[in-house]
């Protein structure tokens, strides 16, 4: 195997091996780490941010950023809650219906008016944060979620494990086959490489990158209504620093800021990288939630630096 070869191994499977060797040393010096519960816990904590960080990714692989996942998702479960009083369709239609119509203005403007991502999302982010303080009458309205199959699939579990856990599952294999199965996702990997070269290959790129964003605040409302759904409530004060914790376990999970490259796997085991940290971080008992913090900007500046070099490598070779 030549370096090149061996960087881009490393680089697209390389949270998934830290994530098994964190695991295996976790469970040998803290016994009630590998217990059902504790992981069973991991992983509904884990499911939410795994399905706003999916989105992300496809994001990030065409070269862009989605900064308003975090208030769309806050805004997805008060939606939820609001809208549940009518029903199951409405509790998780309207979420979705308002959340991707967000994600589809923030590709409009990057795509047609070719506005920088940057400052289209981030300008969402503040847009969606407001509507949500509306709709709540400044954050002291608190709405509970009224319908009963809506708070099932929060709260109910099989074998154990809680439905949000099951759904992730599902959308990441359905998005791992999107992503490298399907001509869209060929065309996520070609804007992201070169977007005029893209074009030159008949790609419609604008096309493609209303999809993208739209799919990313259709996925980050989807997570807040399952999330309402499992709290019992849309909590207004959710979301805030979501995006970054999303952006983050793209970046673990391999796939690069630059856009080209990645996968959805390795977002998976980036979410999961950063649970299993903060999880160890709660086993010590004596840190407290500010460490999780550092130990993770740490652990992304570390990755990043690693794949600006092994990125280096494969174009030398």
């Amino acid at each position: 195997m030549n370096r090149a070869a061996a960087a881009e191994l490393v680089q697209r499977h390389g949270a998934l091996a830290v994530l098994g060797l964190v695991a295996v040393v976790s469970s040998l010096a803290f016994p009630s780490f590998a217990s059902f519960d504790n992981v069973s816990g991991i992983a509904i904590q884990s499911s939410f941010l795994v399905i706003v960080a999916i989105g992300m990714t496809f994001v990030i692989i065409t070269g862009g950023i989605d900064l308003s996942v975090g208030s769309v998702f806050a805004l997805g479960g008060v939606l939820a809650a609001y809208a549940s009083r009518w029903g199951l369709l409405p509790g998780v239609f309207v979420p979705l219906a308002v959340c991707g119509g967000i994600g589809l203005l923030n590709g409009v403007l990057i795509a047609r008016a070719r506005l920088a991502p940057f400052i289209v999302t981030l300008a969402s982010l503040l847009g969606a944060r407001g509507l949500l303080l509306a709709i709540s009458d400044e954050g002291s309205q608190t709405y509970l979620v009224q319908d009963e199959w809506l708070k099932n699939v929060g709260r109910e579990t099989l074998f154990g494990v809680g439905w949000p856990v099951f759904i992730s599952v599902a959308l990441a294999a359905a998005a791992a086959v999107l992503l490298q199965r399907s001509r869209y996702g060929q065309a996520v990997f070609a804007i992201g490489g070169s977007r005029d070269a893209a074009a030159l290959m008949g790609v419609s790129v604008a096309r493609v990158q209303i999809v993208t964003y739209t799919l990313s605040g259709l996925l980050a409302g989807l997570a807040g209504t399952l999330n309402a759904a499992r709290l019992g409530s849309g909590v207004t004060i959710l979301g805030v620093g979501l995006e970054l914790d999303a952006i983050a376990a793209v970046v673990i999970g391999g796939t690069l800021l630059i856009g080209g490259s990645g996968g959805v796997l390795g977002t998976v085991c980036g979410v999961l990288l950063l649970g299993v940290i903060q999880n160890v971080i709660n086993q010590i008992g004596t840190l407290n939630s500010s460490y999780q913090l550092v130990t993770s900007g740490a652990f992304l500046a570390i990755v990043v630096v690693i794949q600006t070099y092994l990125s280096r490598t494969r174009r030398v070779q």
